[in-house]
């Protein structure tokens, strides 16, 4: 029980830190942190939490995560649920949290985005379907790459932490202007659920591209990564 308390306020810390910094922070009026700082703001949660809760459960705070680490044979099968359980709602108590903050201001309408992921009309850049779906498989399996890779027992150690934040801050770099970035379902499923409408409608790919990209990034490892040994 402890690893989904974690896996709860780990999920909670990336989108009240990530999603907050996008609707509270991003556009502020002369001092506005902009692209770039809700991409360090991303990268910072998964920092944070790595060194808070990496040693409690691992610190997977995404759905795809946890199967893509079950993908690469670092996950247990039964544990898949109760992780995901938890950081949905970690996720959705951020989300919430966030709703209550933001409304506190004169002229906060959540139909502007409430920092959710889209495509077409509701791409920060207009990007299509096809380019939504695309940038988020291929997202993910860098990410898993790098997951996989930081935390194999041959890497350097106490490094991880640190590999995986940057690599999300770079992933949030390249695409907020595609699909405002999600790599993570529960991260887009936190806020969708309190913009609604077209956000709601458009989840679906922010659950299927960053779990099959996940599982793509597992199997790369695998092979790549080999037994440690020269063939």
């Amino acid at each position: 029980m402890r690893k989904y308390v974690a896996e709860f306020f780990g999920t909670f810390w990336l989108v009240l830190g990530g999603c907050g910094s996008a609707v509270l922070a991003a556009a502020f009026p002369n001092v506005g942190i902009g692209l770039l700082g809700v991409s360090l703001a991303f990268g910072l949660t998964v920092l944070t939490m790595a060194y808070a809760i990496g040693h409690i459960s691992g610190c997977h705070l995404n759905p795809a995560v946890s199967i893509g680490l079950w993908a690469g044979g670092r996950f247990k099968a039964g544990e898949l649920l109760p992780y995901i359980i938890a950081q949905v709602i970690g996720a959705v108590v951020a989300g919430g949290v966030l709703f209550i903050i933001a409304g506190g201001k004169a002229g906060f309408d959540v139909a502007a985005g409430f920092a959710s992921n889209g495509y077409g009309a509701h791409s920060p850049g207009g990007y299509s379907l096809v380019a939504a779906l695309v940038t988020e498989i291929v997202m993910t399996m860098m990410f898993l790459l790098v997951i996989l890779g930081a935390t194999d027992k041959r890497a350097p150690q106490g490094m991880a932490p640190a590999a995986i934040g940057l690599c999300l801050t770079l992933i949030h770099l390249i695409s907020i202007p595609v699909t405002n970035t999600s790599v993570n379902p529960a991260r887009s499923t936190g806020v969708a659920i309190f913009a609604g409408g077209w956000a709601i409608e458009q989840l679906w790919l922010f659950w299927i591209a960053p779990i099959i990209g996940a599982v793509i990034g597992a199997v790369i490892y695998r092979y790549i990564a080999g037994s440690g040994k020269e063939d």
